[in-house]
């Protein structure tokens, strides 16, 4: 088990031990009252900025940590305050990632989880760590007559603020900013700022998310300034039909407000000027200004037409313009009709994914580049929907969101899962009410113009009461426009969507087959955790079968690993989990890890199968030969004008014929049939038959950007799909090359001859020599020229190294009995036939389950025909599943090129393989194995192969075809060097085994070889209890696997 130590810089202890008795006496009430989330904090506005002046905070500021509250300085904030013995903190940073205290990972419960029994609202004290900020600020002339505020974006668990050492204010809530007015508190000239957090408050109990429990500053920190009359806030609310309703707060001198749009283009098409009316208040006492404009030939707003207009909004008083804004604005609608949720009229399929703010260097911390990065890349796997688990976001994602087009479901900074739903649900406890209605209130306010913003989501995983009921009339009172939607609410609770999580298929077709007023959307489906994904395809078989069910939001979008440095050879870094760095704190282990792409932005093998099965362009066959297909459009918005169709077809995994279709013309939600320009003649001259039945004969179509689309760059594959023409029958097994030769050494039973192959100029031979062993039954040698072609004997193999969906269900232990089974000889025979040598080998039965033999067919020409039964031994009935049914053994290293006729090009399985391609390819075994899972476990399978070779770089080594289709893999690891059970390592970490890849130097390491006749799926439903579906599982029954072992030296 490995430990990550973080080293702490500094602890300012020591000179606040004469304070320390003080600060003891000294009562905090706010910050243990539920019903105290803030004091002289602004009230929450929508987002936008004016031509005021602004002076960014970020940088480095003077900072002491404390191990307890109660030793912190007392009088930190006074100007004449000594901090020249402090350290220093980066301005947005988090202390865990800067050496004060460690990293802690925690699902469900709290972070004091174990020392410490939860009794709201008092967190617990131990471990509470306290942390003082300080800088200064300089003001010049330009800041004097204007009133001035400070931002802070984001702080855990809270913050309290301190200018020129008087006390401005303080709040709650981590994730949306706390603004202060601090006009009376600052000068012109230099001004000191002191903030002073706790790692946990009150509010702690209501941010109990599936994240990395960090504390500190996430987000910027800034001053800023305003007029004295201005605008206070201004909320649009944009129809699809281009009626713009706009209300705006301003302050009591403001005489009018003048309104003007532009268009995409920039140019003007609406404007008016509306006087400030003398009786409507604010709830704030603000004058209060309201009106409606038709945008005329309006642009409609949706995430595959993100247009946005400009709003510019300028104020004035007796004296004429004080200032002005300009933010983005969308027109659309969204409602609920006849069971289905639409967007501008139309059921939209939610292609989403759950995402929380990560940046595995930096933590909470994410630049625009960061968003952008993750944009780009929900573009690329056809990601058309995100929810911000479990809190508000950054107030730029959803600026970018706008642009480019996603939508959003918007959530509030609400979870107290560590509290369970019985009698102690914060739902239900009137205490935590105001603060309940006060995050979704603040979320609504600050949000509220954003188009890409669709829906409202309460929070997550808090149970259902009264708090939540509250929190929703709230919402609908301020936003009216949009669904609101909550999770724990389904049954009998306030949600305007049936969003339930880890609905099975049996659920969501039920659900969707019973005529609901409600649509079916999951918040969360389908856990990506570790290699998982198995049965994606299944969900939107019945998403595109059920019309009110509309999709949902995969679990989740990015690992929540963080990197770290790494001391063990092969790598300098290993991706780090819960768990990794003390015993002491609470860990839910590599549970935060369950992307749809890996921390670092890599994509997870899974991550193909969301872009196919997202994606929005699908193709089937008409008539192949004569080269027509049919092109189905499931965009609601657009045509298909923007892309083309480029096309191919692949004669045994060789490309013959190209094409392409420039131009599509088919409208959303259509089908056209699409003539791609061959017919069979093509194909035959092409390939150079008179007959295609002897070949395995397949058309790819791929749809590219024929120009930039928002954020894709010309030329972005959007979707593709595979048709097959021919396929080839399967390869018989007979083999007429006659007996080789035999002799016998104690144990050991040799067969040896020679085999031929193509020269340069004609056959060439090479000798060949294959030994089994008595006494394990295997073959354990097999040498081909002067080269040793096995390093570890053939073997029967009925397990697999567990992913993190079988731990979850806890396979390794309901399987245990084929995990580890014993292959104990019960019988070995060496028969001769007229065609061949046949060596018989019975294992010792298996748990009173199974009985499995095998039997060699040895040819003169080298082939083994191996086959290889399992058997009712009377018990099989009663046993569980298999992992996999089939064989394994090793080669040296320098066998390195891994060759198939299957599908490909990423891994594969049973119930993942949708996204797969059938076709040849020719790998490196050293790129087999899948990184990026953070914690080792089953990898690099490619299924439905036909045949496959396993080679040095001078082409000599295995070939192995079936006469059924099989699943392999060929890696630098067995299947007991990646799973951390075998390992006796919870904390494993994949990046840990690249030392036994030996990429430099491959003959020093080993090269496994897995051959499969099927091998149990991997499931998605959950990873904490879901298996494959039926149809994806090795069931106990009695099976056949006959296979050709055959040496190839080319």
């Amino acid at each position: 088990m490995k430990r990550f130590m973080t080293a702490v810089l500094c602890v300012c202890a020591l000179g606040a031990a004469a304070v320390a008795s003080a600060a003891a006496k000294k009562t905090l009430p706010d910050w243990h009252d539920p019903n105290v989330v803030q004091e002289n904090r602004l009230p929450m506005t929508a987002s936008f900025e004016t031509d005021g002046l602004k002076m960014s905070l970020n940088g480095t500021w003077d900072f002491c940590w404390y191990e307890t509250i109660d030793s912190r300085s007392s009088d930190f904030f006074k100007v004449d305050f000594d901090a020249s013995g402090w350290d220093v903190m980066p301005v947005p940073g988090l202390w865990e990632m800067n050496g004060y205290g460690d990293p802690v990972y925690v699902n469900v419960g709290y972070a004091w989880s174990g020392h410490y029994t939860s009794t709201p609202p008092f967190p617990a004290e131990w471990h509470n760590y306290a942390g003082q900020y300080r800088r200064t600020f300089v003001l010049d002339e330009d800041w004097n007559g204007k009133d001035i505020f400070l931002h802070i974006g984001s702080a855990t668990s809270n913050v309290r603020v301190w200018v020129n050492g008087k006390e401005v204010g303080y709040s709650e809530d981590s994730k949306l900013e706390a603004r202060f007015d601090i006009t009376k508190y600052v000068k012109t000239g230099e001004n000191l700022i002191a903030l002073e957090i706790f790692r946990w408050c009150d509010g702690t109990y209501m941010e109990d998310q599936d994240f990395w429990r960090f504390t500190g500053i996430s987000r910027d920190v800034y001053v800023y300034s305003r007029e004295k009359n201005r605008l206070e806030n201004i909320n649009v609310v944009g129809s699809a039909s281009g009626e713009a309703s706009l209300y705006a707060e301003v302050s009591k001198n403001i005489k009018s407000v003048q309104f003007t749009i532009f268009d995409p283009y920039g140019k003007e098409v609406a404007s008016e000027t509306v006087a400030v009316s003398s009786k409507e208040r604010s709830e704030r006492g603000l004058p209060v200004v309201r009106t409606a404009i038709q945008v005329p030939a309006v642009k409609q707003w949706t995430a595959e037409t993100p247009w946005l207009y400009t709003l510019d909004v300028a104020v004035f008083d007796k004296n004429g313009q004080t200032e002005a804004t300009s933010i983005q604005i969308g027109f659309r609608d969204v409602e609920i009709r006849n069971g289905q949720l639409l967007v501008n009229g139309q059921p939209v399929l939610i292609k989403g994914a759950n995402r929380h703010e990560m940046n595995p260097y930096k933590g909470y911390i994410v630049t625009e580049a960061d968003m952008i990065q993750d944009i780009l890349i929900m573009k690329k796997l056809n990601i058309n929907a995100v929810r911000t688990c479990h809190y508000p976001d950054d107030p730029l994602w959803y600026s970018l969101c706008d642009r480019y087009g996603l939508y959003v479901v918007d959530e509030a900074n609400v979870e107290s899962h560590g509290m369970m739903y019985g009698p102690g649900v914060l739902a239900k406890n009137p205490d935590f009410e105001a603060a309940h209605v006060d995050r979704a209130v603040r979320l609504v306010q600050r949000d509220f113009n954003h188009p890409s913003v669709i829906i409202w989501s309460l929070g997550n995983e808090g149970g259902d009461g009264p708090n939540y009921a509250a929190s929703y009339d709230a919402v609908k009172a301020l936003d009216a426009s949009r669904p609101v939607q909550y999770e724990p609410a389904i049954w009998n609770g306030k949600t305007d969507i049936f969003c339930p999580m880890y609905y099975d298929y049996r659920d969501c077709e039920r659900y969707s087959s019973s005529n609901p007023e409600r649509p079916l959307i999951q918040c969360e489906y389908a856990h990506a955790m570790g290699n998982s994904m198995g049965g994606l395809k299944e969900y939107w078989d019945l998403v595109r079968k059920y019309p009110s069910y509309q999709g949902g939001f995969i679990w989740d979008f990015v690992d929540q690993a963080l990197m770290w440095p790494s001391a063990e050879p092969g790598t300098d870094h290993v991706f780090v989990y819960g768990g990794d760095f003390n015993d002491y704190d609470p860990s839910d282990n590599s549970f935060c890890c369950n992307g749809i792409i890996a921390a670092d932005r890599s994509y997870h093998p899974h991550a193909y199968e969301v872009a196919y099965q997202y994606r929005s362009i699908h193709t089937s066959a008409e008539d192949l030969l004569a080269g027509v297909v049919n092109v189905y459009n499931e965009y609601f918005f657009i045509n298909l004008s923007r892309y083309m169709m480029e096309w191919d077809v692949e004669v045994n995994g060789v490309k013959i014929l190209t094409g392409v279709v420039p131009t599509l013309d088919v409208a959303p939600q259509s089908t056209a049939k699409v003539q791609l320009g061959y017919n069979v003649a093509d194909i035959l001259e092409a390939a150079g038959v008179e007959d295609l039945s002897a070949d395995d004969i397949y058309i790819n179509v791929r749809y590219v950007l024929k120009r930039a689309d928002g954020i894709l760059p010309a030329g972005s594959e959007v979707a593709y799909d595979q048709m097959c023409i021919n396929e080839a029958a399967l390869a018989s097994l007979e083999n007429e090359s006659g007996l080789p030769s035999y002799g016998e050494n104690g144990t050991q039973h040799v067969f040896y001859g020679s085999m031929g192959f193509d020269g340069s100029a004609n056959v060439r031979y090479a000798p060949w020599k294959a030994v089994f062993d008595s006494a394990t039954g295997a073959l354990v040698d097999y040498q081909l020229g002067e080269k040793d072609l096995i390093d570890e004997p053939l073997m029967p193999c009925l397990s697999r190294a567990v992913t993190e969906n079988d731990l979850g269900a806890k396979q390794d232990r309901r399987l245990e009995v084929w995990r580890k089974a014993e292959f104990k000889v019960a019988s070995f025979d060496v028969v001769k036939t007229d065609s061949c040598y046949v060596v018989e080998v019975a294992y010792a039965t298996i748990a009173e389950a199974a009985d499995i033999k095998v039997s060699y067919e040895v040819y003169a020409d080298g082939s083994v025909v191996v086959t290889q039964t399992l058997s009712d031994a009377g018990k099989l009935a009663e046993a569980p599943m298999l992992p996999r049914f089939g064989v394994n053994f090793a080669m040296n290293g320098a066998y390195s090129n891994f060759e198939f006729f299957g599908m490909g090009p990423h891994e594969n399985y049973s119930d993942r393989v949708s996204s797969a391609l059938m076709g040849h390819y020719v790998q490196r075994v050293e790129d087999q194995y899948h990184f990026g899972y953070v914690r080792p476990q089953e990898s690099g399978t490619k299924t439905q192969i036909k045949w496959m070779r396993v080679m040095d770089d001078n082409g000599a080594g295995f070939e192995i075809r079936s006469d059924v289709k099989f699943s392999a893999s060929a890696l630098p690891f067995s299947w007991k060097e990646m799973d951390v059970r075998m390992l006796d390592d919870n904390q494993a970490h994949s990046l840990e085994l690249k030392a036994k890849v030996f990429e430099n130097e491959r003959s020093l390491g080993k090269t496994w070889v897995n051959v499969d006749l099927a091998q149990m799926g991997l499931a998605c439903v959950n990873s904490w209890g879901a298996w494959p579906l039926e149809e994806y599982r090795v069931n106990a029954q009695p099976y056949v696997f006959r296979f050709v072992l055959a040496p190839v030296n080319n």
